[in-house]
């Protein structure tokens, strides 16, 4: 669906605010800065302490007796859970207060990250895989509930500029993804298991108050629409397979890539971190450029998704590489790949928010929060469930198939989603244009009916 300008609400049908209330002001006001401020320190906060687990868990579990699948597992189930928060939040988002779900959210997850790195005083076995379970869930929950928040809180706040805003602030979201390993990395190598959570956890709770002082309160209606409703609109039920195949990407590689390069290329822990850093950075400094031209031009929105799929499933098939490609796999190739993969896959992932949130207002979603709240909780949902295939899938294939084949068919799924959401806008742009051409011809019936009379 193309719209004519930047996406505002109600713009796509045509019935929203005038013309010169979708002016985007030259300048912040306070309240749009305070929001940005709140939004940033917990994009970068939760993705550190989601990230930092990377380069040193999946050996220290192995440690405790956990197998590869079932660190995967333990990866995978965050997920999961993640999905079930944002579902429910993302519906009760308007009872429940968007204020108080960003600030318990964040609170509750400073306070469970802390406990994750007393985890290494937890009995090896079944008791510290239980453990893992049992903190990693809560978290899950707690970050859930502050990202449906926050997402929704951006959207209403920056109306005209969504896609902007929300690109700008994945270099938040990067930079803790960028910092987040390699400081786990040497924190673990210096000081050993517990300093990175604890430091990191109590960096996300030294955050708190600042934002209870700083974040506005936004009131609104609860809705009558659900998420059934929106997710069965086809072309948000496919996006929303575009989601799942994108961060089933980022979650495979989560469990698998540090293993592949320690045993791959003999780096020391404190270096693996580094490896990430190319998919991260790249993400980071290209969102805000999508987001730009995904609010300018809202028309290439499409084939930012489309392009940005196919180009994934290329970085996937090289990560190895496959080895029917014989070509032989070394460092610096897999971290030109890892940095081609997070430019492509800020070219899909920045612009699913407004074309879902436009689909939405032209199918008779009310303006407001409660739909904000429904679009930020699908993504949401969407991003866990391939976060949980992910690293499941990525542990499994592993073990059974090794990495390089692992890598090529967790590509196929990007490759899938990118052709089938490219033919869905064919149809689509197909559709419109026999849609108009029957309009003017039925037109020119009109007048040519008309005009005997006129004589």
């Amino acid at each position: 669906m193309d719209a004519s300008g930047p996406l505002t609400p109600g713009g796509p049908r045509g019935d929203g605010p005038s013309e010169s209330s979708r002016e985007t002001p030259r300048h912040l006001s306070r309240e749009q800065l305070f929001v940005l401020i709140s939004a940033a320190s917990m994009n970068l906060g939760s993705m550190m302490a989601y990230s930092i687990l990377g380069p040193f868990f999946p050996k220290e579990a192995e440690k405790k007796g956990a197998s590869n699948t079932m660190i995967g597992m333990i990866f995978g189930c965050y997920a999961l859970f993640d999905l079930l928060a944002s579902l429910v939040f993302g519906k009760y988002l308007v009872h429940i207060g968007a204020k108080f779900m960003f600030i318990a959210g964040m609170f509750v997850s400073g306070g469970v990250t802390i406990l994750f790195g007393l985890l290494d005083q937890v009995p090896d076995g079944p008791i510290f895989i239980a453990m893992c379970f049992l903190v990693r869930i809560i978290d899950a929950l707690s970050f859930g509930a502050a990202i449906t928040a926050s997402s929704s809180i951006l959207a209403k706040a920056f109306p005209n500029n969504v896609a902007t805003v929300m690109g700008g602030l994945e270099v938040f979201t990067g930079l803790g993804l960028v910092i987040g390993p390699p400081l786990g990395g040497f924190l673990y190598q210096s000081f050993g298991y517990e300093v990175p959570f604890i430091f990191l956890g109590c960096i996300i709770l030294l955050m708190i108050p600042l934002n209870i002082y700083i974040l506005p309160s936004y009131e609104s209606d609860p809705g009558e629409h659900s998420f059934w409703k929106l997710v069965t609109l086809p072309k948000v039920g496919l996006i929303a397979f575009v989601i799942i195949s994108l961060s089933s990407c980022f979650g495979f590689l989560d469990p698998i890539l540090s293993l592949f390069v320690l045993e791959k290329f003999n780096l020391p822990a404190g270096y693996v971190g580094l490896v990430f850093l190319g998919l991260a950075l790249s993400y980071a400094i290209s969102s805000p450029l999508f987001g730009l031209l995904s609010d300018k031009m809202p028309h290439l929105r499409k084939w930012l998704l489309v392009f940005g799929n196919l180009i994934t499933a290329v970085c996937y098939m090289l990560l190895g590489p496959i080895p029917f490609l014989h070509i032989k796999s070394q460092l610096w190739l897999l971290v030109l790949i890892l940095v081609i993969n997070g430019i492509s896959a800020g070219m899909s992932i920045i612009p699913t928010f407004p074309e879902i949130l436009s689909c939405a207002y032209e199918n008779g979603f009310e303006e407001g929060l409660s739909t904000l709240g429904l679009v930020s909780g699908l993504i949401g949902a969407m991003w866990s469930v391939g976060a949980f295939v992910g690293p499941m899938l990525g542990g499994f294939l592993y073990e059974k198939i090794g990495f390089e084949w692992a890598a090529a068919i967790q590509g196929l799924w990007t490759l899938i989603s990118g052709l089938a959401m490219g033919l869905f806008y064919l149809l689509e742009h197909s559709r419109r244009r026999r849609s108009k051409s029957q309009n003017i011809l039925g037109t020119e019936e009109e007048r040519a009916a008309l005009l005997p009379n006129e004589i």
